[in-house]
């Protein structure tokens, strides 16, 4: 499953284009702004980079300089900055393609996959792994010392999305907003309180003493283990 970092301030439209990349075969990310872009970018291996422009913090042109001078991927910009300036200057600092706002979601899919061609981006789902704990992505397949765990779907999305940012710190308003882009319902706090200890009862050896999924408190979770 490829791994997409979105920067984008526009929570509504984040929102959508997460849902619609999520069907068609992504797994998202989304940073509001230039220093959450950058702290999740060196995290996390991504396989492209969807940009703004006009960030609540810093800029878009910041950002994909950022990301050129470590890592070469692809980097597209996604914005309603679209006069001829704006255009060469995102060009300048390394994009690889340049769409405007408002945008057909098909071409935006066609093109990020064209760009990840160009990169030789395998779009073969990796494993991801903390501790004893296995994700195959590409069979929905969840192990732990290789022997399946069975997991419901909203357990399965919720192991991704901490398998999928190891080592981030995940604040519960983040984690509630992601599964309820990718699953379509509300997920509140005390819902999500179960789920967490379900997932919890399932991956962890003592699960009063967790390991893989950490508790930061006050401020949400994290996922450890190598």
């Amino acid at each position: 499953m490829p791994h997409i970092l979105l920067v984008e301030d526009d929570e509504s439209l984040a929102r959508n284009l997460m849902r619609y990349l999520a069907s068609d075969g992504f797994y998202v990310t989304h940073a509001r702004g230039q220093t959450d872009g950058m702290q999740a970018f060196g995290a996390i291996q991504f396989d492209c980079v969807l940009l703004d422009i006009s960030l609540e913090d810093g800029n878009g042109f910041s950002v994909c300089t950022g990301i050129k001078e470590k890592s070469d991927i692809p980097v597209i910009f996604l914005t309603a900055s679209s006069d001829e300036a704006c255009t060469v200057a995102g060009f300048e600092v390394g994009a690889d393609d340049y769409i405007s706002k408002p945008f057909r979601p098909r071409e935006l899919v066609a093109r990020i996959k064209n760009a990840m061609r160009r990169y030789n981006v395998s779009s073969a789902p990796p494993l991801l792994q903390c501790g004893n704990v296995c994700i195959d992505t590409a069979r929905g397949l969840v192990t732990k010392n290789g022997s399946e765990l069975f997991l419901s779907a909203l357990e399965y999305r919720l192991l991704l999305l901490f398998f999928s940012n190891k080592g981030m710190l995940l604040s519960r308003d983040r984690i509630a907003d992601e599964l309820w882009t990718v699953s379509g319902e509300f997920v509140g706090d005390n819902t999500l309180n179960v789920y967490i200890k379900r997932l919890r009862d399932k991956i962890e050896d003592d699960p009063q003493e967790p390991k893989i999924l950490k508790t930061v408190r006050g401020l949400g979770y994290k996922a450890m283990g190598g």
